[in-house]
């Protein structure tokens, strides 16, 4: 799927590489209470749960963003022909430079790569095997890392512990060997165009990237939130999260910054249409997808998000 909005004079684009009913609810949140998605069945069911097969549905996002003259990348996915743990992920095979061509986004037209942490999932297409090599994809763009995310997986590299299947030697390190790193930190303005915010917990260096443009705002928040059911219980840690505590506590913060602002809420793992707003409701805060033409639930339609997603479906473009 691919699919646009328009952010004031931006253009946002998601791309996934894959997605489907894949995750054991439990497994992914051990904490989980499955009452909690039976709750909230009409928002979930058939769109990001299967409950016949009790699987969550899960996306492998990148996000696209063009504005005066950039052709900016955000987190590029798990890239084909690599090794990984995960079997779905393993030596992936798809077509994702031609989706990305599609979008506008082939190798000689992406500016800027940019990554909010390091997992194998957000930096797989940064290279493409050349023989024996790997070489960056994008040999023209700055590649934007995440210092404190790179330090950290860097000393468990260097203590001889392979980096979720070799995605750091495979997919980081040589884009950093090519000369093509811009390092970032929480302040930093990036690409001309993003505000990298900390968002420590899911890795230690994430980073949100926000983008603001004509009064409007989009935020690619990484693994900030997981999956939906992070925005209706935000204390439940996934199994990945590297600092949980500091994880819970990103997470309780960042709903509560994007609420019933009309923020586009980008995550790199929702199901399509991949992107949301965050209202708030009762004591908590429910998700609203935006972009497919599906009726949404009424409890997650105030009048205020109704006029703000009318304005965002009109400028939407299907590619």
């Amino acid at each position: 799927m691919i699919a646009s909005w328009r952010i004031g004079a931006a253009t946002v684009t998601a791309l996934s590489e894959y997605y489907g009913p894949v995750h054991v609810p439990d497994r992914l949140f051990p904490d989980l209470d499955r009452a909690v998605l039976r709750e909230h069945r009409d928002l979930l069911e058939g769109r990001f749960w299967y409950e016949a097969i009790d699987r969550l549905v899960i996306s492998v996002t990148l996000w696209i963003v063009t504005l005066a003259g950039r052709t900016i990348l955000i987190d590029t996915g798990i890239g084909n022909g690599k090794t990984r743990r995960t079997p779905r992920a393993n030596m992936m095979n798809t077509v994702v430079p031609d989706w990305l061509a599609a979008a506008g986004a082939a190798p000689d037209q992406v500016t800027d790569v940019v990554m909010t942490h390091l997992h194998a999932d957000h930096v797989g297409w940064n290279t493409v095997r050349d023989g024996d090599h790997w070489v960056p994809t994008f040999p023209g763009a700055t590649y934007h890392v995440p210092r404190a995310d790179f330090e950290h997986w860097a000393e468990i590299d260097r203590r001889g512990e392979a980096v979720d299947g070799g995605s750091f030697r495979d997919s980081v390190l040589p884009v950093v060997e090519a000369g093509l790193v811009r390092w970032t930190q929480a302040g930093d303005r990036v690409a001309d165009t993003l505000d990298a915010v900390s968002a420590r917990g899911h890795t230690p260096g994430q980073l949100a990237m926000w983008l603001r443009s004509e009064g409007r705002a989009a935020v690619f928040c990484g693994d900030i939130l997981h999956h939906p059911v992070h925005v209706l219980r935000p204390e439940w840690n996934s199994v990945v999260d590297v600092e949980p505590d500091h994880a819970a506590a990103t997470r309780q913060a960042f709903l509560a910054e994007v609420a019933d602002r009309d923020v586009l809420v980008a995550p790199c793992h929702f199901a399509p249409p991949h992107a949301a707003f965050v209202r708030r409701e009762a004591d908590g805060y429910v998700f609203d997808p935006i972009g497919n033409g599906t009726a949404l639930p009424a409890h997650a339609r105030p009048a205020q998000g109704a006029s703000a997603r009318k304005d965002l479906s009109a400028s939407e473009k299907a590619i």
